[in-house]
C-alpha cells in the first residue's frame, strides 16, 4: 500500500483547509477628486504643447496651414468719372468704443475695444456738365474763365493694413456668447466709428481748398500749353 493511500496514523495531524479569500472590489474614486484631475491633465497638455511650439522645428509639426478659397471677384458696375481728383489726405484715429449694461457690472456684460484706424479721404471737383456760361474765351483765344463747382470729399476708405485692435475687454456673458458665435456687428460697429471721425477730421483738414488749388494750376497749365495767356478759375 502506498504511504498517501495510509490512513492518518495516530501521530499524525491533519492540516487544515486554507479558507477562500474574500473577494477585493476596487474602490470608487469620488467625482470630486476626478474633475481637478481632469482640468490637471488638461493644463498640462496645453503646457506642453505651448513647450513644443518653443523648439526649433517642431512648432512646425503643430502648425497651422492658411488655404485661400475665395472665388473670383465679380464685376458689378462700370461708371465712368467726370471729376479730378486733386488731393487725398491720410489720417489716424484711435477709437475706444464701450458698451455696458445697464443692471449688470462690467466683469458680467459689456464691452470695450480699444482701435486704431488709418484711412485716406479724397477730395476732387466735378469737371463733366459744365454749361456755356462756364467757360468763356475772348476773340483772340489768349484769355479763358472757367467757373467750377467746389471740391468735394469723397468716402473714407480704412486701410486694414495699417488699422489693428489694440485691446478688447469682454464681460463673461460676451465671452460665452463669442465662443458659440461670432458677433461680426461689434467690429461692423468699430470700423463704421472710425470712418466717421476720419470723415469728421477730413473735413476740417483743409483738404478740399488744397484740392481746388491744385485744380487750378492743373488748368492754368494745360490751357497754357495751348496758347492762352491768361487763365482764369473761379469756383461757385
Amino acid at each position: 500500500m502506498d504511504r498517501t493511500d495510509a490512513p492518518p496514523g495516530p501521530g499524525d495531524t491533519e492540516s487544515p483547509r486554507a479558507a477562500a479569500p474574500a473577494p477585493v472590489h476596487p474602490r470608487r474614486i469620488p467625482l470630486w477628486i476626478k474633475i481637478p484631475g481632469v482640468l490637471l491633465a488638461l493644463v498640462a497638455v496645453l503646457l506642453l504643447g505651448t513647450r513644443l511650439f518653443l523648439i526649433p522645428g517642431l512648432g512646425d509639426l503643430f502648425g497651422t496651414e492658411t488655404k485661400d478659397r475665395t472665388g473670383p471677384a465679380v464685376l458689378k458696375s462700370l461708371q465712368d468719372m467726370s471729376s479730378y481728383e486733386a488731393a487725398a489726405g491720410n489720417f489716424q484715429v484711435v477709437v475706444d468704443l464701450e458698451k455696458d449694461a445697464k443692471f449688470l457690472p462690467d466683469a458680467i456684460r459689456g464691452t470695450r475695444t480699444l482701435y486704431v484706424g488709418a484711412g485716406t479721404v479724397g477730395a476732387s471737383v466735378a469737371l463733366g456738365g459744365l454749361g456755356k456760361n462756364d467757360v468763356t474765351v475772348n476773340e483772340d483765344r489768349t484769355a479763358a474763365t472757367i467757373r467750377l463747382p467746389r471740391a468735394t470729399l469723397g468716402k473714407p476708405a480704412l486701410d486694414p493694413d495699417r488699422s489693428y485692435a489694440v485691446s478688447k475687454q469682454r464681460g463673461l456673458l460676451d465671452r460665452l456668447g463669442d465662443f458659440f458665435s461670432d458677433n461680426p456687428n461689434d467690429e461692423q460697429a468699430v470700423h463704421k466709428l472710425a470712418a466717421q471721425r476720419i470723415g469728421e477730421a477730413a473735413k476740417e483738414s483743409g483738404l478740399t481748398a488744397r484740392a481746388e488749388k491744385n485744380t487750378t494750376s492743373m488748368l492754368q497749365g494745360l490751357l497754357r500749353s495751348l496758347g492762352f495767356k491768361d487763365v482764369t478759375v473761379t469756383y461757385k
